[in-house]
């Protein structure tokens, strides 16, 4: 009996995970482009930007970089100039990618087409949460990675206590979930622990507040359309667009607090 259980649930998992990545391809292809946009005009106090600060550990590697899950490649510009690939599925963000001469591959993140430790550094911006199975990415990840090489991973972080908690409460209640359906909600703020997990040393585990102002219902709709929602309706949709939007004037900041985590492969494995 004990075989036939393990069977089911091992079932049961692969269906959970062929309806999250059928959703996920569609949420990309329908809006190519969404996390950048979200990203783009957010900053921290000191005014820096949430993409500059994630790449700003891959600047003293040297040798090719894998942005990994990589949508419309904002990282790109960033890093002109470098050997650089990006993967990533979703024919619509590829497409954006490609139109502003960004030109990644459409490749999964768990079957790489790249040979054994070949690549210097991996940029990982916003999708180790939702990258399904979490298991096979991260091992190839490591596969890849040569020896000492780095890993930058930026991922969304518990949402900040005092002035913004109730700007996310305020929408969470409209949407009427209490979190947001995360297929690896481990790798957000115990992401350190998941990759150490895995054989990589942690250099770095920083936390920072960025902020977006949102000044009517375009910059609220575009926050709730940044939100990966599979079992939200239509109606709560509508109902936190307009919390928002009912809160959104000019000199308003929505609270985006984001984990960067930096770690590196070890040069030897023990």
């Amino acid at each position: 009996m004990v075989p036939r259980v393990g069977h089911h649930h091992d079932h049961h998992a692969e269906v959970e995970r062929a309806e999250w990545q059928s959703y996920l391809t569609d949420y990309h292809n329908d809006r190519p482009g969404i996390t950048e946009q979200l990203l783009a005009d957010a900053v921290d106090r000191h005014r820096i930007r949430p993409y500059p600060w994630l790449i700003e550990p891959l600047r003293a590697s040297s040798g090719p970089i894998l942005d990994l899950a990589c949508g419309s490649a904002p990282t790109r510009p960033l890093l002109a100039g470098r050997s650089w690939l990006g993967v990533d599925v979703s024919a619509g963000e590829l497409a954006v990618a490609a139109a502003a001469g960004r030109g990644p591959l459409r490749a999964r993140a768990d079957r790489l087409p790249l040979g054994d430790h070949t690549v210097a550094a991996v940029c990982a911006a916003m999708c180790l949460p939702v990258l399904t199975p979490l298991d096979a990415v991260l091992a190839e990840l490591t596969r890849v990675l040569a020896p000492g090489g780095i890993l930058a991973a930026l991922v969304p972080s518990e949402t900040v206590w005092g002035r913004g908690v109730f700007d996310w409460w305020r929408i969470m209640r409209a949407l009427r979930v209490r979190t947001l359906p995360w297929p690896n909600p481990r790798a957000r703020d115990e992401l350190p622990e998941v990759l150490r997990a895995c054989g990589f040393v942690i250099d770095r585990s920083e936390r920072r507040v960025f902020r977006r102002e949102i000044t009517g219902p375009d910059d609220a709709a575009l926050v709730i359309d940044g939100l990966y929602l599979p079992e939200t309706g239509s109606e709560q949709i509508m109902a936190a667009e307009h919390a928002l939007a009912s809160w959104a004037r000019r000199g308003r900041q929505l609270a985006l607090p984001l984990r960067r985590v930096v770690a590196h492969r070890p040069t030897t494995v023990r």
